[in-house]
């Protein structure tokens, strides 16, 4: 694999709009070639490289972060999405978006359940500091405790 040059997405949608605004005009696909290798400063192949990205990143804008133009050897594995032109290879390169934290927790084993351990109302208890005297004994199953019988 050689890559002959690559085109980054702030360009590319320039020359989207660009070339969108000189169709709008009803310019011929001569003259639209011309006017985007004025505007872009672009001549001989490297103009033809960027006519075809512009093609290839028209079908994928979604998270499109470049345009890689490169030729293949022979044996060697095309790379998914590519489009080949002539005998070169464009092909797209997206951003990578990484799935929220949270889904990724929840897909984790474990005990599950709140992180860090006791925090003062968070749990069951009425009190950050554990259970009341009255509680304790409710929780034993001795009930409220029985005042000393006096005779």
């Amino acid at each position: 694999m050689k890559s002959i040059t690559e085109f980054a997405n702030f360009t590319l949608n320039q020359g989207l709009k660009t070339k969108a605004a000189l169709e709008a005009e009803g310019k011929a696909p001569e003259e639209i070639q011309q006017g985007l290798g004025t505007a872009f400063k672009y001549e001989g192949d490297k103009l033809k490289y960027f006519i075809n990205a512009l093609d290839v990143a028209g079908q994928n804008q979604d998270n499109l972060k470049r345009v890689l133009v490169m030729s293949l050897s022979e044996g060697e594995n095309v790379p998914s999405k590519a489009t080949k032109v002539e005998e070169l290879h464009y092909v797209p390169e997206f951003h990578v978006t990484l799935k929220p934290a949270a889904a990724a927790q929840d897909a984790k084993g474990g005990r599950g359940g709140k992180k860090g351990g006791r925090r003062g109302g968070e749990d069951k208890k009425g009190s950050p500091w554990g259970l009341s005297p009255e509680e304790k004994a409710a929780k034993k199953g001795k009930g409220a405790p029985a005042k000393a019988k006096t005779n």
